[in-house]
């Protein structure tokens, strides 16, 4: 298999912000919620800003027998009701039905079953027919919007069908959803099965976090701002604390999250994307391997765990009955379809380490759970107190911490917070902060968060997407965690009030070094 040259790093940070080239999408789960809700609205965005070429098609495949109009039906819906849902200000911004039409008019369905030959060969037909009607110069982009346990299978099917071959000169790229793998073994065997069809080049695994602007924006902050960097390493940074709460519970996800559990469902992938784009090396340039090799570097660099440290540095949860913003929750536990003696974890936070020498001794701290108090992601930078002794003789008892908080979500902005001196003829110290939000200082457009990705796969801009290495990395950092809560019986599983901000014991895990979590705002 020969893969297509798609232009230097240079050429594709050249053609960002110009639309996209001709292609043909292909998504494979096509009539579910992910595709309704959040792929729709997010193409539906690109053609309104005029990112996707005229020589665009689109083919749903599912096993739904339905027809292309009926599909463009089902799809219209979901349109409609992210521009409905996105208003602001009480406003209904209009629906683009030329955008909308843009779409449905090169839009396919196909129906049939995602592990039967048959279905690929007669995919094979219809994209014959969209590159000659459409012009899509045999540019395909397969999106993989199903279950995980198919993930493989439709790549080899894919292979068996000559569908993911790049001889005849378009190119063929795959974007496969997470989870990815649910264990070190998992993943790896994964990896070992679609790369046996798919260069890596071609695979471009989803984190629909790194679609976040703030997310980006953290290489941006860093390096592009001589105020920060300098003091980005252990000599002036105490701590790090990194928080993605969930207001909601496991809602009708039961059969999932009950095999699933909140390290498995966020820590390998989107915590860990967050810390390794927080605590990583500059990269030479914005080239995809470039960043991508200096997060992994992150991972790897990260202390394992023993059991020892697992117990002692590793906190699980799982929310009881409660109230969340105002409303009745009931225990996980009885939640329909959840085992009444479940002890898969809701919450987790943890304690680690990072090896190196930019790091070496700053703790930090993850957080993520459901049922919280509030939905807020957050990357908190505590820098170390300066000495004490200047304010010894004066009304100040302790000095207040510099704080640089970085909000993903939902208000995407950073602040600080330092100290300053109430007005006055004695010295009294007030802790006070400045505040950046997005939406204060650029117009941006309602947006799922998967338009940045869409449109960088169709590009061949692979930075904000998992490599294979990256992907193992954060799995064998979890995977002794994995292994001990498995096999011993005596490791705790606190209960936390739905609507609390965790258990006791995860605050424990701050208190015993003198610190404390930050409020989940």
């Amino acid at each position: 298999m020969a893969a297509v040259n798609n232009g230097s790093e240079r050429d594709i940070a050249r053609r960002r912000g110009a639309t996209a080239p001709p292609c043909t999408m292909v998504i494979f789960g096509s009539s579910g919620d992910l595709t309704k809700r959040l792929l729709m609205p997010a193409l539906y965005n690109l053609a309104k800003a005029g990112l996707l070429a005229k020589q665009f098609a689109l083919i749903g495949v599912d096993r739904a027998e339905q027809s292309t109009d009926a599909f463009r039906d089902y799809l219209a819906e979901g349109v409609r009701r992210f521009v409905s849902d996105t208003a602001m200000g009480g406003t209904t911004e209009p629906f683009d039905a030329e955008a909308w039409e843009f779409i449905a008019a090169r839009m396919y369905h196909l129906s049939g079953d995602l592990l039967d030959n048959k279905t690929y060969s007669e995919l094979g037909k219809l994209l014959e027919t969209t590159a000659k009607e459409h012009n899509t110069n045999g540019n395909v982009l397969f999106y993989l919007a199903v279950g995980s346990r198919l993930f493989g299978p439709i790549v080899d099917h894919l292979g068996a069908a000559g569908l993911a071959n790049e001889e005849g000169g378009g190119w063929r790229r795959a974007i496969i959803e997470k989870p990815f793998g649910s264990d070190l073994a998992s993943a790896r065997a994964l990896n070992a099965q679609i790369l046996k069809t798919l260069d890596e080049s071609q695979i471009y695994r989803m984190d629909h976090f790194l679609g976040k602007e703030t997310v980006q924006n953290i290489m941006v902050l860093r390096f592009a701002n001589g105020i920060f960097e300098p003091l980005w390493s252990r000599d002036h940074i105490d701590h790090v604390q990194i928080s993605v709460a969930e207001t909601v519970g496991v809602e009708h996800r039961a059969a999932f999250y009950e095999a699933t559990g909140a390290l498995r469902d966020m820590v390998p992938n989107h915590v860990f994307q967050l810390l390794s784009l927080t605590a990583m090396e500059p990269p030479n340039s914005f080239a995809a391997d470039a960043v991508r090799t200096e997060k992994t570097k992150v991972l790897g660099a990260i202390i394992p765990f023993e059991e020892d440290d697992v117990r002692r540095n590793v906190v699980r949860g799982q929310y009881a009955a409660g109230s969340v913003v105002g409303h009745p929750v009931r225990a996980y536990r009885e939640e329909e379809g959840v085992n009444p003696q479940s002890n898969t974890e809701t919450y987790v936070a943890l304690r680690l380490g990072i090896d190196n020498w930019r790091w070496a001794g700053v703790p930090f701290y993850l957080r993520t759970g459901k049922s919280l108090t509030r939905r807020s992601t957050e990357i908190a930078i505590q820098f170390k107190n300066v000495p004490f002794a200047l304010f010894r003789d004066t009304g100040v008892d302790t000095l207040n911490p510099n704080v640089l908080a970085l909000q993903i979500q939902p208000n995407e902005g950073i602040s600080l917070q330092f100290g300053a001196k109430h007005p006055g003829t004695e010295i009294q110290l007030g802790a006070v902060r400045m505040d950046f939000r997005y939406s204060d200082y650029f117009r941006t457009a309602p947006s799922t968060g998967y338009e940045t990705l869409v449109y960088d796969c169709m590009v061949g801009d692979a930075m904000l997407f998992n490599r294979a290495d990256g992907v193992e990395a954060g799995w064998e950092i979890v995977q002794p965690i994995l292994d001990l809560w498995q096999r011993a019986k005596d490791v705790p599983l606190p209960f936390y009030p739905a609507g609390s901000v965790g258990p006791d014991a995860a605050e424990e895990l701050l208190w015993r070094s003198g610190r404390q979590w930050r409020p989940i705002a």
